[in-house]
């Protein structure tokens, strides 16, 4: 594959790429039991309409549900299917009280309001996608129950199975409280990547290692900061993973300032942070850990962190923050109607307005025949539109293919099978399907496509397997089209937003390091050494999905990931010199060296790429001490 990546476009080799990693089989037991039940129990108690509003509501969230802890689960899946309920009510009513060009009119305007909140994170994106894939359903879908029924039918579908998320044990999972194994597997990898760090020090391997400690400790933070009732950590179980995971703070830290220096690590340095591992995902204690050799300050930094953190693991500990702050209203807003939410709400609102006019002229044109299911249309837009899901090219080749696929396929499946036992069946399959073919933008769509049509026939909507490849190779058209269109604002503008962002995190984490101090708030260090790593992590990932689209929007993003690179050096170098500070109190002329360079090279490449840096935020160069 990667021969392959190099002899073809960036674009197409995304659309070839998948994801990898073992099936996650309690979210494929999941699945099962989520939209195919369902659809069973409303089919024996007479009531199919209702089954098929909450099948749908169950498979939307069964996209969501992705590996992490309960906690965070109730954000990730309920949040959207809150917001496709609100979605389904608007397009419910809407298409059965306004005209053709009203209808057009109000769904352009919720798909700009969706658009630019989705810019606020991915639960927010995947709230936005609901709430326009339902409205575009609940306008165009031909139901016999008032629009609040299916708003309420659709909460119970997706209720049904966050139920399921909440209640069922993961397989395997036999050490301490069931409830927190995804805590406790989050928080475990954050010891592993650790220890792949260290064993990386001073090979080539370390700034790809480094990379995915980033990604650990993002993945624990969210784990652990679900919504809750209470402010603070309510169990002991609970408490003693913050604890564990506030312990893993300083060895990260220690872990990249010996990555940033780049001399070996004896290997007894690596087996630490495995035990630590090993102790989180049993619940077990540490034993005696390996100490290393404490002939640096780094490798000073590291032993005082194992031992704070064998202390932790043994008597418990105190420390419950996850060292993050809070997204005020005023950062949300200022996220909604920045450059970045203008730039995807302007391109959402013309696609899913233009999917939707398309599709109610050719319903008045009478293309459907005497079915009305125009709302394919502008679903498979939104869909199309929506970034998290890869490059645009990627997706429209993933999107088409997909659809053919699963067209075939249920079309061969319908001739077969029995009705509706049958097709009852097919949904359960699809549902279990789903957690594993959310690696591949094309595997998915074939499997919602094959769920989704046994849905509409059981509904009573046959002969519609074929019409679905013509309105999806027409979504397509559209989005391929106004997507590359010129938008209004500037090009690049999501790139540029989440790099800006990063760039200030960078700046407030250098000025506390350099000007207030270390030793005396290592807790707000950690906070704004996080912050600066996510903020890193976020941009970069936007910036390679750029660089994979079509050249006319990947010049949009061009310089932007050099500008990266050396942000990223800049934080693992003022990591760096937060470590030496606290091992002496002074800066070598190594370390101010390396920062007033890595400023320069940073200013320089910001101008290129056409980042404005704000009045005041000149980075501060250290002195040497």
């Amino acid at each position: 594959m990667s021969r392959l990546s190099a002899a073809v476009p960036p674009w197409l080799a995304h659309a070839l790429r998948a994801q990898r990693g073992p099936v996650p089989w309690s979210a494929v037991v999941r699945g099962a039991l989520a939209a195919g039940p369902l659809l069973l129990v409303a089919l024996l108690s007479g009531r199919t309409s209702v089954g098929v509003v909450a099948a749908l509501g169950a498979m939307l969230a069964g996209i969501n549900d992705r590996p992490g802890s309960r906690r965070a689960a109730v954000r990730r899946l309920g949040v959207p299917a809150l917001a496709g309920a609100g979605g389904l009510l608007v397009g419910s009513y809407a298409g059965q009280h306004v005209g053709a060009v009203t209808l057009t009119l109000l769904l352009t305007v919720l798909g700009l309001l969706a658009g630019a909140v989705s810019a606020v994170g991915p639960v927010a994106s995947g709230a936005g996608t609901q709430l326009l894939v339902a409205a575009a359903i609940g306008a165009g879908m031909p139901l016999p129950e008032p629009g609040w029924q299916r708003a309420l039918f659709f909460v119970g579908g997706a209720g049904w199975l966050l139920v399921l998320r909440l209640a069922l044990p993961t397989p395997g999972a036999i050490a301490g409280d069931y409830r927190f194994d995804g805590e406790r597997d989050a928080v475990g990898g954050v010891y592993d990547a650790v220890a792949a760090l260290l064993e990386a020090v001073g090979g080539p391997d370390a700034p790809g290692r480094r990379v995915a400690l980033t990604a650990a400790l993002d993945h624990a933070q969210d784990a652990l900061g679900g919504p809750r009732l209470r402010p603070y950590a309510s169990s002991a179980a609970e408490r003693r993973l913050h604890a564990q995971y506030a312990a893993a703070l300083p060895l990260a830290e220690a872990a990249t300032a010996l990555a940033w220096a780049g001399e070996a690590v004896p290997a007894r340095a690596v087996e630490g942070p495995r035990r630590l591992a090993v102790a989180v995902r049993t619940s077990t204690h540490t034993g005696p850990l390996p100490a290393p050799a404490r002939s640096a300050p780094a490798l000073r930094a590291l032993d005082d962190a194992l031992l704070h953190a064998a202390d932790t693991f043994d008597r418990g500990g105190d420390d419950s923050a996850l060292h993050t702050r809070r997204r005020t209203a005023t950062s949300l807003a200022r996220t909604v109607l920045g450059s970045a939410g203008r730039e995807y709400g302007v391109r959402v609102a013309l696609c899913f307005g233009a999917g939707v006019a398309v599709a109610q002229a050719l319903h008045h044109a009478r293309w459907y025949g005497s079915h009305s299911h125009w709302y394919w249309l502008p679903a498979t837009v939104v869909f199309l539109v929506k970034p998290d899901l890869g490059p645009l090219a990627s997706r429209v080749i993933c999107r088409a293919a997909g659809t053919v696929l699963g067209a075939v396929l249920f079309a061969g499946f319908a001739a077969l099978l029995p009705r509706p036992a049958g097709l009852v069946a097919l949904v359960a399959l699809c549902g279990a399907l789903i957690p594993v073919a959310t690696r591949h933008f094309a595997a998915l769509t074939a499997v919602v496509t094959v769920l989704v049509l046994s849905l509409v026939m059981v509904g009573g909507e046959p002969g519609a397997s074929w019409s679905r490849i013509g309105e999806t190779l027409l979504a397509c058209a559209i989005v391929l089209l106004v997507g590359h269109l010129p938008a209004l604002g500037q090009r690049g503008g999501g790139v540029r937003a989440r790099l800006t962002h990063a760039a200030e995190a960078a700046h407030v984490y250098l000025a506390h390091v350099l000007d207030d101090g270390t030793t005396d708030d290592r807790a707000g260090r950690w906070t704004l050494r996080r912050e600066a790593y996510r903020a890193l992590a976020e941009a970069r990932a936007s910036i390679d999905l750029a660089a994979a689209e079509l050249p006319a929007l990947a010049r949009h993003a061009e310089g932007t990931d050099e500008v990266a690179a050396t942000l990223e050096r800049l934080v693992d170098t003022t990591t760096a010199c937060a470590v030496q500070l606290d091992d002496n109190g002074r800066l070598t002329p190594q370390h101010t060296e390396r920062i007033a360079e890595l400023l320069d090279e940073l200013a320089e490449g910001r101008e290129r790429a056409g980042l404005v840096v704000k009045e005041g935020q000149a980075l501060p160069v250290p002195l040497a001490g």
